[in-house]
């Protein structure tokens, strides 16, 4: 059976007179959850009785004509690294087991407060880095579904739910969300508060995993309405629902390092995606008819080193500590990761930052040139196997820049999902959104 999205907003405009219902909607995604959660392995606690009592109290809301937000009612998945109150927050370590935070993180109280219903915790990759939790793809559970969000673009992308938190520093929302056919939104950083997240590193961000765009977007700003961006930050800001479509004049492919490992059939799906775009009258720049893009191309091509540098030396706490109370509960990945950071100055990670800054001021020059960037989420279609999420070589340049990024599940290789990414330009998600919506409109007609 080919997994099927279930969006949400599409379907409350028959709410308040009862023709449907978030009750009804609830009971969906734990019927979903109930046929796949065993193969896939998506959650790390379901809160069944809680969701339902939610769902019910949302209904009301929407038949009196009161609702909270757009996403009143909305079953959601919180992902594994972020605090919630009333379930465990495991964090994919041992070191967590059983941990019970008192108090909801930022993010879930967005959520909560916006009516949001909370159905569970989604698997993370140990302390959303490298390590992998058993969830399986579910277009073929032989593969990885990607991370180090991996539960809730698993869950989404095959209708358990229909959005879900994720959080991103590497690759670990737009990757996963385009192995597994959902839509991800990486919002540019500080957007969202990260408040009661063990997501701290300066390239970070909380962002979402939807059905649909417009699921998307409005998970993400209930969230920033209510509880902001992270301190010091604006936060995200556009309308509530999703930005009226804006037709863009250019977009600039960025091809990454990770090219030469992009297969025939991934070329070929974007290759044809392109052409449709052109089609509709957009004009497409490649590296060689723009000396900045070349720039940006070459500003970006140790991106992944650049990050993992900088990742490494930002996780000397609490990582440090980690080792010091149970270093045998921490996987090798992370144990190397400590050893790194123990081998580097802290003039070795200002050099870093300041790779990081020149590359961001060579993404700004593009800003009154293209609309967007565009290019692919992964070298190909989910790798098989589970003891790896995927390389994330195609995405690490957009959060090296700080960019907002959203993947549009409209690619394919080897017959699986593959999402197109594209990138905005910083605190102008609001834009990105409206080019979104346009390219996804024409390549989905």
């Amino acid at each position: 059976m080919t997994p099927q999205r279930r969006p949400f907003l599409s379907r409350t405009s028959a709410f308040p007179d009862d023709a449907d219902s978030p009750v009804r909607v609830l009971e969906e995604c734990l019927a979903e959850i109930g046929r796949r959660e065993t193969e896939v392995g998506a959650f790390t606690v379901i809160d069944e009785a809680g969701a339902r009592q939610a769902a019910a109290a949302s209904a009301a809301r929407w038949r009196a004509g009161t609702p909270l937000s757009p996403v009143d009612g909305m079953p959601v998945g919180v992902k594994d690294m972020i605090d919630t109150a009333d379930l465990v927050t495991g964090m994919g370590s041992p070191l967590f087991d059983g941990h019970r935070p008192r108090f909801d993180a930022a993010s879930v109280q967005g959520l909560r407060e916006a009516g949001a219903v909370i159905l569970g915790k989604t698997v993370t990759t140990e302390f959303a880095s490298t390590a992998p939790r058993g969830t399986r793809n579910p277009w073929d559970p032989a593969r990885t579904p990607g991370g180090s969000s991996s539960g809730s673009a698993a869950a989404v992308g095959c209708g358990m739910l229909c959005g879900a938190l994720g959080t991103q520093v590497v690759g670990s929302i737009l990757r996963p969300s385009g192995f597994c056919g959902a839509y991800g939104f990486k919002p540019s950083v500080g957007a969202i508060n990260r408040g009661g997240s063990l997501d701290f590193l300066s390239q970070s961000v909380t962002g979402t995993i939807a059905a649909s765009l417009a699921d998307a977007w409005a998970m993400a700003r209930a969230v920033a309405d209510r509880v902001g961006g992270d301190p010091g930050c604006p936060g995200l800001v556009g309308p509530p629902t999703l930005p009226p479509a804006h037709a863009p004049m250019q977009l600039a492919v960025l091809r990454t390092a990770g090219w030469p490992l992009v297969p025939a059939g991934a070329r070929a799906s974007l290759d044809a995606a392109l052409e449709r775009l052109r089609a509709a009258g957009v004009r497409i720049l490649l590296p060689e008819d723009s000396a900045m893009l070349a720039a940006l191309e070459t500003a970006t091509q140790d991106a992944m080193a650049i990050t993992m540098g900088i990742n490494a030396w930002e996780w000397r706490w609490p990582l440090g500590s980690f080792v010091a109370r149970d270093a045998a509960a921490l996987s090798p990945s992370s144990r190397e990761r400590h050893a790194r950071a123990l081998a580097m100055t802290q003039a070795e990670y200002a050099a870093l930052l300041e790779r990081r800054a020149a590359a961001r001021a060579v993404y700004a020059a593009l800003a009154g040139g293209v609309d967007a960037v565009i290019g692919v989420t992964a070298p190909g279609a989910a790798p098989r196997g589970l003891d790896s999420t995927g390389n994330p070589i195609c995405v690490v340049p957009g959060s090296m820049l700080g960019a907002p990024g959203v993947s549009l599940p409209v690619l394919e290789d080897e017959g699986l999902p593959l999402g197109l990414q594209v990138l905005g330009f910083p605190q102008r998600d609001s834009e990105l959104f409206a080019v979104a919506r346009w390219i996804d409109d024409v390549l989905n007609g």
